[in-house]
């Protein structure tokens, strides 16, 4: 750890998000947590630190990082307001609402020489983790395809952008991330029932650089909240529950029956199911740990502005799919 001081961090944004990120910010390991930014104010009473109405006043009180989880339509305004003052950034997911806006952040905090990431916590879940490194192992053999469920109450905290933008961005980069493929293709459907101006429900299919299919299906209107990536492969299927942190792998069968009626119904025999034991850190508290890291100049793995750029644009094209009725295909990343 930072034998000579601590680093110093500010948050920016006191909402459902930013206060989590408080709670973990005021006891992570070599950070101090010196000032929060809302123009409301502390409405609870809890914090301990400074609450300043502007970014410009958390910046003078001197600061090596700071986490922005205000709106995503101000993402871009403060992003650029941290970097042109020389000062790191962790930028809540998604990177912005849109692909331009991500793109100046990229610009802006790469030219500075600055260590800028995203809060793709689901990348930090135990249960994905764990599933990525099975897969990257040949555990599943080929993959065959990626199935997410993400669905859930409406969150009325959220006013400035749709479902996809707010939620299927933890599909998008998730699904990238836990196979090592980029999308090439995707095609969706959304549909508006809560009386708001953005989408609140989607389905999306897709196709990843291996040919791989994937099909998301997100909503905020289901009073069950759920949250379920299946991955499919030539050796049987994994299923992670990101809520639970479970992972579980069904293999596909090695015995077969001689009762012809229930061999055809079932198609791939049975095999044996094994849920796997997994440390289950909080995802919140790893994502802090290995940003601080970054900052501090330690190799670890965040989720780069560029790796965020490319998520806001496939759930662009997400949007631009329904939109227009067809299919939008994608660059390939460089």
């Amino acid at each position: 750890m930072n034998g000579e001081r601590k680093l110093r961090a500010g948050l920016i944004g006191l909402g459902a998000m930013g206060r989590n990120h408080a709670r973990v910010l005021s006891g992570l390991a070599g950070v101090e947590l010196v000032a929060v930014v809302d123009p409301m104010g502390d409405s609870t009473g809890t914090l301990r630190v400074p609450v300043v109405p502007t970014v410009t006043e958390l910046i003078a009180l001197g600061i090596d990082y700071a986490v922005i989880a205000c709106p995503t339509a101000l993402h871009e305004e403060v992003g650029l307001e941290l970097a042109a003052n020389g000062v790191c950034a962790l930028i809540e997911k998604p990177l912005a609402p849109s692909i331009e806006a991500a793109r100046r952040l990229v610009d802006a905090f790469e030219s500075a020489g600055l260590v800028a990431g995203v809060g793709h916590i689901e990348r930090y879940n135990p249960a994905l983790q764990s599933l990525r490194s099975r897969l990257e192992a040949g555990e599943l053999g080929e993959v065959f395809q990626v199935v997410t469920r993400r669905q859930g109450p409406f969150p009325h905290r959220i006013a400035d952008v749709g479902v996809v933008m707010d939620l299927a961005t933890h599909d998008i980069d998730l699904t990238s991330w836990v196979t090592g493929q980029s999308y090439v293709s995707v095609s969706a459907h959304t549909v508006f029932r809560s009386g708001r101006p953005h989408e609140d429900m989607v389905a999306a299919v897709g196709q990843l650089a291996d040919g791989s299919m994937v099909n998301h299906l997100v909503n905020w209107l289901s009073p069950l909240k759920e949250r379920s990536t299946v991955i499919t492969g030539e050796k049987g299927c994994f299923v992670a529950d990101t809520l639970t942190a479970d992972l579980t792998f069904y293999a596909n069968g090695a015995i077969t029956t001689e009762w012809e009626a229930l061999r055809s119904f079932r198609g791939v025999a049975e095999g044996d199911m094994i849920r796997f034991a997994i440390p289950k850190r909080e995802p919140l508290l790893v994502e802090h740990e290995r940003f601080r890291d970054a900052v501090e100049g330690k190799p670890s793995d965040i989720v780069t502005l560029r790796q965020g750029l490319r998520t806001v644009e496939v759930a662009s094209a997400v949007l631009r799919s329904a939109r227009s009725k067809s299919t939008m295909q994608l660059p390939a990343t460089t």
